[in-house]
């Protein structure tokens, strides 16, 4: 009845005070005691905030000059810069990798996605990444790293004994400590030390030791035999020791790591692949804007030249409708000379923001290379051998085949039982002190001095061995991995061969862009000559019988076929470099390398040290399982098929390297693919002829172009 009562009353006070405190919907009626202090209440929980990070602006940022506009009329040095020169100044400041097509866009992922641009981090990064779906190979080979745990606990507890002695307080006192060596081998075995030391005291009197030491030294070994085991899976999956499963698949071995690293860097080189040709453009693009301008420039002096003269004759033999006609013009010739002259400021920023240079540093930067103006007809054949070969894409999804090709291997590993060997063997200790002093408790055994005297004696000992197996039945998550695998295996060959026939239609496209450009620069370099002679006649005439619109729509006509033959012939260019980008061969056309920079003198050390130690080993029992196959080669592992005939050039990763040009191919010059080569019928005009100029405006070009204009730097400005 009394223990009913106690637990009514606990009960009754539990549902008293989760009334009081859950039942409660107004807040307390709080009285505060003093004088409040000064604070301020905010009332709001969120707000824009600045993080503290202390940095300082780039110098190119912080120190640069203002930009080049049309208002400034200071004098600026040209800077001739090569094609080579802007591309080599690209690359030397590509840590963060630059996009040309993004620059001045609102999704532009420098700004927006930072940490999804490319940059020569990337490889690195992942080198050393450690987390599911992206560990490096350091992470993956720590899997094998030797392991040490250890744990000491201390305890005491007194209690009282219901006894016929009396109320006797019982006190005892305990210790534990355990350490702990596990190493697991490449082929998935685990190798395990363990030394165990258990301490217990007591105050009861009725015992032979009232202090005793025991534990043991242990030497276990667990060797999958069925799934997880040998070296192939450890390599790909990690061992199954470590496996979790749905989180971690067999995605966790070291040569998956490997290939995720070659992903990377077959995705780094796609985006030196674009910087390239976004450089490449941006050059040529600058080169036009100069052309431009200076037929612009050359129109202008025409049209000035034509409205003096029907400023002088206006009411005499012309009207003044002529007068105002060829004023007109003229405005319309300056507008497109202030036009042009901002286009390559803005052409030149682009070229600069890909360079990485300031913005301005006092110099306007002047292409000093001349387009191509021969006729190049590639070959068939061996582009395409070349871009199924050398596109990175490919390269990259065939990675990925070889990842999940791989992953299904260890896969089909797993859909066998888990049977593991397990073996053991322990020496035991025993004593009533740890080590020993010299004394011993009455009544004791002589032989157990202390507790290490008869643990390293080995007196004691004990082994075990036997099997461990694990049997899902049905192995239905198993074969739901390995059927998974085999259906991301088949859209990864499809996916493969949708590539092919994509690189293969760009490539065709690009074919068609090279024969185009360069047949519409033919015509419009036709278009220009009888352009400039329609002029030379009219100017011929005297303007006699001619009116003052006949000229100036000749003039016109004069400007703008120029301008048509230098944008096809920088167009042909472009679909020159388009070519090599679109058969993979645009980095080593720009003589090119990806290669990996120097490590520290103590990794040298280390990994000569690593080898001479592999040198001196024994040769292993099972070769087989010691090397598995290789996985990855320095040439193509299989080559495109080509019809009969045709040129196909395979290039080896150790063949000799020309610095100063392209690499030198080691193949019978009889093989080569036969390029031919039509120069454009074009023969620049002397440079005191104003229908054309051979070449970007220069200083000295500039100053002979004076005519009664004041002169800014090389450019022009009315003064009227």
């Amino acid at each position: 009845m009394f223990i009913r009562k106690q637990l009514r009353e606990f009960v009754a006070l539990g549902v008293t005070c989760l009334m009081i405190v859950g039942c409660r919907t107004a807040p307390l009626d709080v009285t505060y005691h003093g004088e409040p202090a000064e604070n301020d209440y905010r009332g709001y929980a969120t707000t824009v905030s600045f993080p503290t990070v202390d940095t300082v602006p780039a110098p190119e940022v912080l120190y640069t000059m203002e930009p080049h506009t049309v208002r400034d009329e200071s004098h600026f040095d040209l800077r001739p810069v090569s094609l080579n020169e802007a591309v080599e100044t690209a690359l030397k400041n590509a840590q963060i990798i630059r996009s040309g097509g993004q620059f001045l866009s609102p999704g532009n992922s420098l700004l927006v996605n930072p940490n999804n641009v490319s940059s020569v981090y990337d490889p690195a990064i992942q080198e050393s990444g450690v987390l599911f779906g992206g560990r490096g190979v350091e992470a993956a080979l720590a899997a094998f790293d030797t392991t040490f745990s250890t744990s000491m606990v201390w305890g005491r507890n007194e209690t009282v004994q219901n006894n016929f002695f009396g109320d006797e307080v019982l006190s005892q006192e305990t210790a534990q400590m355990q350490a702990t060596l596990s190493k697991t081998f490449a082929y998935g075995g685990t190798l395990q030390f363990q030394h165990n030391v258990n301490y217990g005291g007591t105050s009861n009197t009725s015992v032979i030791y009232p202090s005793t030491y025991t534990g043991n030294l242990v030497a276990s070994y667990r060797q999958p035999l069925l799934a997880g085991a040998g070296t192939e899976f450890t390599r790909i999956a990690g061992p199954i020791s470590q496996n979790f499963g749905g989180i971690s698949g067999v995605s966790q071995g070291v040569v998956i790591a490997r290939i995720n690293n070659d992903i990377t860097i077959a995705q780094f080189e796609g985006s030196l692949n674009n910087l390239v040709k976004d450089v490449e453009d941006a050059y040529w693009d600058l080169y036009l804007a100069y052309r431009n301008f200076n037929t612009a420039a050359t129109a202008r002096d025409a049209v000035e030249g034509t409205w003096d003269v029907a400023n002088k004759r206006a009411g005499r033999d012309l009207l003044p409708a002529d007068e105002a006609q060829a004023r007109d013009g003229l405005y319309s010739a300056r507008a497109a000379v202030m036009n042009t002259r901002s286009q390559i400021f803005t052409q030149e920023t682009r070229l600069r923001r890909l360079m990485g240079l300031p913005v301005n540093d006092g110099t306007i930067l002047q292409p000093s290379d001349e387009p191509v103006s021969a006729e190049i007809v590639p070959d068939w054949s061996s582009s395409l051998g070349d871009a199924l070969m050398k596109r990175y894409e490919l390269r990259q999804q065939k990675w990925n085949i070889k990842s999940f090709q791989l992953q299904l291997t260890a896969a089909e590993s797993l859909t066998q039982p888990q049977l593991d060997l397990l073996a053991s063997w322990q020496t035991n200790g025993f004593g009533d002190n740890l080590v020993n002093n010299g004394s011993a408790a009455p009544f004791t055994n002589p032989r157990l001095k202390s507790y290490y005297d008869t643990l390293l004696k080995g007196q004691e000992q004990g082994w075990g061995i036997g099997v461990q197996m694990n049997v899902p039945i049905g192995f239905r998550s198993a074969k739901a991995q390995v059927q998974n695998y085999e259906l991301r295996l088949a859209k990864a060959y499809r996916v493969l061969a949708e590539q092919e026939k994509e690189i293969a239609q760009e490539l065709a496209v690009a074919f068609q862009e090279v024969a185009r450009t360069y047949s519409a620069a033919l015509e419009n370099y036709n278009r220009y000559q009888a352009a400039s002679q329609n002029v030379d006649l009219l100017m011929r005439d005297g303007g006699q019988t001619l009116t003052i619109d006949f000229v100036l729509r000749a003039q016109q006509r004069l400007a703008d076929a120029e301008v048509q033959y230098f944008s096809s012939l920088i167009e042909y260019n472009k679909s020159l470099a388009n070519l090599q980008y679109r058969k993979g061969m645009l980095l080593e056309h720009n003589n090119v390398r990806i290669m990996e920079g120097g490590w520290s003198g103590e990794s040298y050390q280390d990994a000569a040290r690593v080898s001479e130690g592999r040198s001196y080993a024994m040769e292993p029992v099972f070769d087989k399982y010691a090397e598995p196959a290789p996985f990855a080669s320095s040439v193509p592992f299989s080559t495109p098929y080509i019809e009969p005939g045709s040129y196909l050039f395979q290039g080896d990763a150790n063949a000799p390297f020309n610095p100063e040009g392209a690499p030198i191919i080691q193949d019978d010059d009889s093989a080569q693919p036969t390029v031919e080569e039509q120069e454009l019928p074009y023969n620049p005009p002397p440079a005191s002829e104003r229908t054309t100029v051979p070449g970007p405006p220069t200083t000295t070009q500039a100053a002979t172009q004076d005519r009664g204009v004041e002169q800014v730097g090389f450019w022009k400005r009315f003064g009227r």
